[in-house]
């Protein structure tokens, strides 16, 4: 393979990688948004993928991102590939910060009060998920299941969450797409304007050395 890696990355490098990228985020925010604006689409599909992208970063869905963006790209008949790019706005620097606003705005919703930082949140998180692959366990074997935590994490934690990161990611993913079109439209049509004008330059050169001929004495 042409672009396969000389020295294959291992699994540690893999995860630092996506943990934090080798020439930084801004370095990598850059190389998506080159990728997402050279996208042979219709602007207005690619604002839509960029749309379902972005929103799937809101709410409490760990894992399973990238599929949810591909299917609400799907449906909205968005570009797919926008969709995925978009999703790697959720990284660790802002998903704290999303995490952190979107439950203490679903606790303000919801008229509860809770002080909870973002600690105590992922620590929630990893809890739950602790006592739900152990419940999964349970249903194959001898082990009893348990569900009082899982009940006061959806109570306390996911459905805050959940309630307060709808509002937030439809306004962050309708700006991002609304500011998508008329950048792309712009864009592509300098580049459609570039590309006109190495053509008729080429046709140009090709005409002139035509007509420079040298006739036999």
């Amino acid at each position: 393979m042409v672009f396969r890696r000389r020295d294959p990355l291992t699994w540690w490098a893999r995860l630092r990688q996506q943990t934090y990228p080798k020439g930084g985020f801004r370095r990598a925010m850059a190389y998506h948004w080159h990728r997402l604006r050279r996208l042979p689409d219709a602007p207005h599909r690619i604002a839509r993928g960029v749309f379902a992208g972005t929103f799937v970063n809101f709410p409490p869905i760990p894992g399973i991102q990238l599929p949810a963006a591909i299917l609400l790209a799907w449906a909205m008949r968005g570009n797919i590939l926008a969709a995925a790019l978009a999703t790697l706005l959720s990284n660790p620097l802002t998903t704290p910060l999303i995490a952190l606003g979107s439950l203490r705005f679903g606790y303000w919703l919801l008229g509860t009060g809770e002080d909870l930082n973002v600690t105590l949140i992922f620590a929630a998180f990893a809890e739950a998920g602790q006592e739900l692959w152990h419940n999964l366990r349970a249903a194959f074997g001898p082990e009893v299941a348990h569900w009082q935590g899982l009940a006061v994490f959806w109570h306390r934690i996911y459905l805050p969450y959940l309630v307060g990161s709808i509002l937030p990611g439809l306004v962050v993913s309708g700006l991002l797409a609304w500011a998508t079109v008329p950048v792309l439209t712009g864009y592509q049509r300098l580049r459609q304007r570039r590309a006109a004008a190495r053509r008729e330059k080429l046709r140009g050169i090709s005409e002139n050395g035509d007509d420079d001929t040298t006739p036999f004495a």
